[in-house]
């Protein structure tokens, strides 16, 4: 990236020239003798490029990488096109980290405005923000959103990731907001449960489409119950199945939010992640974070700017409901060009694939006596029983050891997931197996 730094040498000496000094040093007059550094830092002696790949590569070759992926629980394996890669690394695009000046970060301020547009053809909601820390932190999020003087106690359904309920009662702690977790019936929130448990300060309810455990949740049911009890309703999805499944707005929901690390970004070691956060329009002025808006410049061209992000960042910030002020600039991006690659036909196409391979894998398993823990609808990640912790270890050391890296243990099973990167012939591998565990 060699022209990343937006200044010449020649440009450089002429802003020296015009605040009336010669060289870069006069800048620190001011700055005590002792305190200058003057013979260099003591760093160890540079290798070659040949030397860098080397080094890199053999700590590379410490990490496990398995070829079949049986795991999903909140991290993906899913197929990146190559494009992905190609333009998120162009310069261009790539522009000054925070777009301040949108005079110099036109790249940027347009790679945050289509994703943000893509998210909400995604969730049909109304209105996006450039994206959160992860799908955890956007979650959380969503509880000062909703609170007011007379509602201020959060729920969310027992059936979402135990990591994200962990993410939000620490927001609740630090605030010293109640927070009430609302139990699950059969792998789905209770919503009998639900109906008697929320009064008359309940502020906001969160459930996750599909939850945890893989199943669907009945998620129209459950907004008209919230709804009733005069709460906002707040839906986490997963944005591969959101092809398939009926969108948030279709279900009712005032605030969609979810991981986009399926969109485009690899399982890494752990991240980077994305969150994204979408909600109606009659919520926009509560939405944490920045928005950037597509505007015209002074010749009546196309140009981007960021828009609501005052109230976090540079003023009324003791006012402000949230203290979120920087997303995930660069994984939003890759997650707006893995989108507009896909289109709408790849990205039905890919759901449906993650759909059709994950039941044929549970067929299969129940032939060896793998029974599902839970019998409701489920898109690409589903529950077997399996009590014994040992046999657990058992079934999963045995993939591993045909490079297999199966699914998480849960209580009383294993929870299992399947993308459209696992072929037949390695669910059939991963079957065999098993049975041979068993």
């Amino acid at each position: 990236m060699g022209s990343y730094v937006p200044t010449t040498a020649a440009e450089r000496e002429q802003m020296l020239a015009s605040v009336g000094i010669k060289k870069l040093e006069e800048l620190y007059a001011s700055v005590p003798e002792s305190m200058l550094l003057k013979n260099g830092l003591k760093l160890p002696e540079g290798m070659s490029e040949l030397e860098v790949r080397e080094a890199v590569t053999e700590l590379a070759e410490k990490n496990r990488v398995f070829k079949t992926v049986l795991r999903g629980a909140g991290a993906y394996r899913h197929f990146i096109p190559a494009v992905v890669r190609s333009i998120t690394s162009r310069e261009e695009l790539v522009t000054c980290y925070t777009p301040y000046q949108a005079e110099i970060s036109q790249g940027v301020l347009q790679g945050i405005f289509e994703f943000q547009t893509m998210i909400c053809e995604l969730t049909g909601m109304d209105v996006s923000n450039a994206s959160h820390y992860d799908g955890a932190t956007a979650a959380a999020e969503t509880i000062p959103m909703c609170k007011d003087r007379k509602r201020a106690k959060a729920y969310v359904s027992g059936a979402a990731h135990p990591q994200v309920i962990e993410v939000m009662q620490t927001y609740c702690f630090a605030s010293g907001t109640e927070l009430v977790v609302v139990p699950a019936k059969d792998g789905r929130t209770d919503a009998d449960a639900l109906k008697s448990m929320l009064g008359e300060d309940a502020a906001m309810l969160y459930i996750q489409q599909p939850n945890y455990f893989g199943q669907i949740e009945d998620a129209a049911a459950i907004g008209e119950i919230v709804h009733a009890a005069g709460a906002k309703f707040v839906m986490g999805v997963n944005p591969i199945a959101c092809a398939l499944l009926p969108s948030p707005a279709e279900c009712g929901a005032d605030i969609a939010v979810g991981d986009g690390q399926p969109l485009g970004l690899d399982i890494a070691f752990g991240g980077p992640y994305l969150g994204f956060m979408a909600t109606t329009g009659a919520m926009t002025r509560k939405l944490p974070g920045r928005i950037v808006g597509e505007t015209t410049d002074v010749n009546g061209e196309r140009g981007y700017v960021l828009t609501l992000s005052a109230r976090e960042q540079h003023i009324r910030r003791e006012k402000a409901s949230s203290n979120i002020c920087s997303n995930q600039a660069l994984c939003a991006f890759a997650a707006g060009v893995y989108m507009s690659a896909m289109g709408e036909q790849g990205m039905r196409q890919c759901a449906r694939l993650c759909l059709s391979k994950a039941h044929y894998f549970a067929a299969e398993l129940e032939k060896i006596g793998c029974r599902l823990k839970y019998r409701g609808e489920f898109f690409h990640e589903f529950v077997t029983e399996c009590s014994c912790p040992n046999c657990r270890k058992k079934i999963l050391d045995a993939l591993a050891a045909e490079n297999i890296l199966g699914g998480a243990e849960v209580e009383d099973g294993i929870l299992w997931c399947v993308t459209e990167t696992v072929s037949k012939a390695q669910l059939d591998k991963a079957v065999a197996v098993i049975k041979e565990v068993l």
